[in-house]
This record gives structure tokens, sequence and C-alpha cells, in this order.
């Protein structure tokens, strides 16, 4: 979307007469837009200016095209400035610019992450070379004008402000790869920048491009459709087994009627841990946009299974890039116009929020912009996977929303509107264990309480330090052991770089980080198999074997299994609100639900710690039990 557009000569009287701002916010009421207000106003004065002090030269034409906070049609991702002009030789080209107005960065282990001071705290964020080379990537992939028309794309960023004596931070040699595809400016590098600009428009150029490239359809190009399908023939991880088949041959058929129909739909598919929900989401987003051409993108709440998958399809001959932007959150879609994608699949839906952003102050309501978003709409939803009051995800909220859309419900041949995924591909197929779950943590009465069939190894740990020890063993097989614990450890190495501080400290002898500040893909970096992760970071992943490490909101006492929300590390944000306005209820499913995620994350085996000594003698019990001859 072209929010404002201008020759350079129009864009320097802007900015120089001070009516640059002004005119920007005319711009974004008149098409309806959010913006930051005040903040982001201020960021428009400062860097624009910057800008128009480096094009503000004889060497680059008048009559180049400006575009200031261009938004990429069909995401809600702006670019802060585009340059489009012509080189030397006639060709096109589109400059892509990310501004910012930091002083300083410092650098992360993880690639294209740096940490900033942003939102009132140091975070982190991407890199700005990253954000640029990102949404280079999103046009190339999508854009046909980019394709038909030849138009060169060149990401960079420009941060005005940054100290050169912190220079070492933003160009650290992990960032390098992203810095050679989109190279960063600094604070006195001026002519260095417009030395890069004039290598791309040395002319105006002869078409209107920026209105060519807003104007084009958007659909997957062949070269990415190419580098999907041999992603997937490649991954084992996601071949479909039996019944996950069936619901896979069903859904694409829904949506391929119901595009062919030109029938907006919504399709609802239900299935418990272990059922393969989100093995059959990723089949279809590659089948739809490798085979059959279609815009679409897979949509889930938590970054950990999106960056898991994502690098789990990559071989290395391709670069992540492909693929990453196929992989969304689902914040992605406030501002996105009406049936922008041919579909849209949404794993974990039951993880879906209302409100969007860092402060959960953009949009209306996820679900449907989802809905609205995309031509078809699939969710794969689980309500007892619901973690933190902050989730909405449902199945009477999906129907809800996609009756106000106007979105017609898919409906199988018996007349349901939902499609239910039944059998048990986790927890060595044993559906029985999940029943076994449900009624050992009171969440449901069910008829197999005291055991279950298959070859599912579990067991109940007195010593924390040798679960982990026999886990550890485990993981040297294939990497495919992790530890996991409910949130009830405080997080005092968030924001320290000294290693002698640990999060999670129990009997004296365990010493444990949480993951968060290591990695976006913890469940399968070689290296992390001693950090812990929470419910935040294991929903949606699996491994072969899960050790959990059950804290004190999870106790035994009167013969029942209770709940003490109270024992939540103060840092967690899943029961967020409920000191202001309890709900008892909701605070105890919430815990409930927790544990019994992280319990099913193992496909072969699962090892339990319980701090509560009455809760780990009840569970050995109950596991006595199991193994007991059956008569």
């Amino acid at each position: 979307m072209l929010i404002y557009v201008c020759t350079k000569a129009q864009f320097l009287k802007d900015v120089s007469s001070g009516r640059i701002v002004p005119i920007l916010e005319e711009a974004f009421r008149r098409k309806g837009l959010l913006h930051d207000n005040d903040r982001e106003s201020t960021a428009w004065e400062n860097s624009l200016a910057a800008v128009a002090e480096v094009l503000n030269t004889k060497e680059l034409p008048d009559d180049l095209q400006i575009a200031v906070e261009y938004q990429i049609p069909q995401t809600s991702k702006r670019v802060d400035l585009v340059i489009a002009g012509e080189d030397i030789e006639g060709r096109p080209h589109l400059i892509l610019v990310e501004l910012k107005q930091w002083t300083e960065a410092l650098e992360t282990t993880q690639p294209g992450i740096v940490k900033a001071f942003t939102g009132g705290q140091i975070r982190a964020v991407a890199h700005p070379s990253y954000q640029a080379f990102s949404y280079a990537k999103t046009l190339e992939n999508f854009n046909t004008a980019i394709q038909e028309h030849q138009i060169g794309l060149h990401p960079c960023a420009y941060l005005h402000n940054y100290s050169p004596s912190k220079r070492e931070q933003i160009f650290a040699s992990q960032y390098q790869e992203v810095l050679d595809a989109a190279p960063v400016f600094i604070k006195r590098e001026e002519t260095k920048f417009r030395k890069y600009l004039l290598q791309w428009v040395q002319r105006p150029p002869r078409e209107d491009i920026l209105k060519i490239v807003d104007q084009a359809e958007i659909r997957p190009s062949k070269a990415l459709q190419d580098v999907l399908g041999n992603m997937l023939a490649g991954a084992e991880e996601f071949v479909l087994l039996d019944e996950q088949k069936v619901a896979y041959e069903t859904v694409l058929s829904a949506i391929e009627n119901a595009l062919q129909d030109d029938q907006k739909r919504t399709i609802i598919i239900e299935g418990g841990p272990g059922t393969g929900k989100s093995v059959v989401a990723v089949r279809l987003l590659v089948e739809l946009i490798s085979r059959r051409g279609r815009n679409a993108q897979y949509v889930t709440k938590n970054a950990a299974p999106r960056n898991v998958y994502f690098k789990e399809l990559r071989q290395e001959q391709y670069t992540l890039e492909y693929v990453k932007n196929l992989f969304k959150g689902s914040g992605s879609y406030v501002n996105c116009p009406q049936n922008a994608f041919d579909c849209l699949i949404a794993d974990e839906a039951h993880r879906l929020n209302e409100k969007s952003g860092m402060y959960r102050n953009k949009g209306e309501n996820q679900i449907k912009e989802i809905i609205a978003a995309a031509k078809v709409s699939v969710f794969f939803i689980d309500e007892d996977q619901i973690v933190t009051t902050s989730d909405i995800g449902s199945v009477d909220e999906i129907k809800k929303w996609a009756r106000k859309c106007g979105s017609q419900l898919f409906r199988l041949e018996g007349g349901e509107d939902t499609l239910k995924l039944t059998s048990q591909f986790r927890c060595n197929g044993s559906e029985g264990y999940i029943s076994f779950l449900n009624d050992l943590l009171e969440i449901s009465s069910t008829a197999n309480h005291d055991g279950f069939d298959g070859d599912y190894e579990i067991r109940v740990y007195e010593d924390v330090c040798q679960m982990r020890e026999d886990l550890r063993q485990k993981n040297l097989i294939n990497n495919k052991a992790r530890m996991v614990a409910g949130y009830c450890y405080p997080w005092p190495s968030k924001n320290s770089n000294d290693p002698s501080i640990y999060d999670i400290e129990l009997e004296g002898a365990f010493r444990a980080r949480w993951n968060f500040n290591s990695t976006d893909t913890w469940a399968i970096d070689p290296d992390s198999f001693d950090q812990v992760g929470c419910i935040h970071t294991a929903q949606g992943l699996e491994f072969d074997y899960v050790g959990v490490i059950i804290g004190l909101d999870l106790r035994y006492e009167n013969g029942h299994v209770i709940t003490d929300p109270s024992k939540r590390a103060k840092s967690d944000q899943s029961l967020r609100g409920l000191k202001k306005r309890p709900n008892p209820e909701l605070a105890d499913r919430i815990v409930r639900n927790t544990y019994k995620v992280l319990l099913t994350r193992g496909q072969k085996g699962c090892y339990i710690y319980c701090q509560d000594p009455a809760l780990r003698d009840y569970l050995k019990k109950r596991i006595e039990k199991i193994s007991l001859p059956k008569v």
C-alpha cells in the first residue's frame, strides 16, 4: 500500500518545510491505518530529516520516486523508506531502507538478533539488516511485478544516530551473512550511504515502478515453489500416517473446491496432543505453494514451533529466508486487506489472542483477522491446551467469527462441522496414556485410569539430578531429549551475562537456566540440552524423551491433585489479569493444562520429578499399578 509517494524534489521540500509529519499523519488517517502517534511521529521527523541530508545532492536525480512507510501488499509490515529509479543501463531498482534512531545495540549469539532499547526497556529484536532483508525476500518471493519486470531489490539500513564507538556490536561477525545482503550505515557514514544509493539509482524511472509493484498480483514465485517442494521431499518429520493422510486429503480438497467456487470458507480440525495437527498443517502449506501455486501462510502464536519447523525443512543449499516468511506470528494480519491470501493455516489455534502487538493494543481479534484476510482459513485446535488467560481460541469463537465474516463452515458428509484427529502418534501411539494423564491430573475421569497399552517408558524420580543424567544419555543418541518445567521459577538470568546466575535451583545440586536467552531453536540445537524449556517454548514441539519438573503449583493433598497458581513465578504472564479479576476455575484449568502439555511432549518416554513429595509418592503408586501384570 502506497501511503506517501512523491519525487525526491518534493520529498526534500516536505521535509525542509516541516510538513512531512502532518502529511504522513493525514495519509494514515485517510487510509484508516494506525500508527504509534507521538513516538512514530518523532521518529519520522528525525529519521527523514537525516535521509533528506543524504538525498540532497545533484548526483541523485530530482525525479527519483520516494515512498515512506510503504506497506508490503498482503502483510502488515511497512518498509520505512523506498527509493525507486534506474541504473545507468536503464534497469529498474528499488532500494528498501530500514531506519532506526538507535544510538547503540548489543550483539547476541542468535543469528539476526540484537538487543536494543525499545518500548521502554532493552529487548531482543531483529537486526536492522535482517528486517530490510526479510522485506526484500517477501517481495521477491511473492510479488509478480518483481519477477516479470526484473526489478532489482536492494535492502539496507540507516542508523543515523548510531555511535561509531559501538559499531562492533551491530557489525559483529555472526551478522556477516545478513550484512552482506543488506548493508548498515551509521552516524558519520552519510557519504558512504549516498555512494551505495548511486550504484542503483542514477536515472529517474521511466515507469511508475512503485505503482506497478503495489498493484501486482501476489503469488509464490517459481523459485519459491521449487525450493519448498525439494525441502519437504527430504524431511522425514513431515510424513503423513493413516488418519493424518485422510485429514490432509479431505482438507486439501475442501480448500481447492472453495477457491474454485470463489466461496469464502473456514475449516476447523480438532485434535489432542500427538495427533499430528502440525504435521498436517505444514504439509498443507507446502502442497498449496509448491505444487498448486497458491498464496498461503502457516500461522502460530508461539515462535518456537515456527522456528523449529522451518529449520527442519531447510537443507544446506537453501537459505532460511526462502521459507521464513511463510511462517508467521498470529498478530501479522491486523491491517491485512480482505481475502488477501488464498489460504491461512492457523496451527495451535487455541493459543490465539484477542489483541496483538507488544502492548496488546493492536487489532480487534486475531481469529477475526485471520478469517478476514483469507479466502480459506484453516484452524487446528485443541481446547485442552489453553495455557494462559490471553488464550481465546475455541471452536465456538472460530464459528462465531466465521459467521460474522461471511465465511462458510466446512462440513463433512455426515454434517459435522469439525474434522477430528483422534489417533495418537506421540507417546508410542498410546491413546491410553493421554486418558491416564486426564485422570491423573483430574482434568476428566476416564475408564483407563490404571493403565494404558503401548511400550511407553514413564519414570518418577526422587533425584532431579539423576533424571537429568538419564535424559542426557538418551540425548546422546539423536539429540531428541529435553527438560521442561512448570513456570514456577524466576528468571534472574534474563538480563545478565553472569554465568554463575541460574534460574532453577533444586535440592542444592540441580542448577539450570531457562532457555529464553539462548536461541529460537532450543528444541533441536545440539548444545542446548542443559537449558530448561517452559510451556511457551515447548508447546507444539515433541521429543523422543522429555523430563518434566513439576513445581509447587501442582500438589497432592487430601486424596486429590490440587493446583496452587500463587506458586507461579512473578515473571509468568500465563495468569495475567487474575489478581484484579480472580477466576479460580480458569487459573486451575491453566495449571492442569500446562502440565498435560508438558507431559505429552515425549514420543518414547516421560521422566518426572515433583517438588511436592506427596505428589511424587502418589505418581509412583499410580505408575506401579500400570506396571503390575494384568490378570
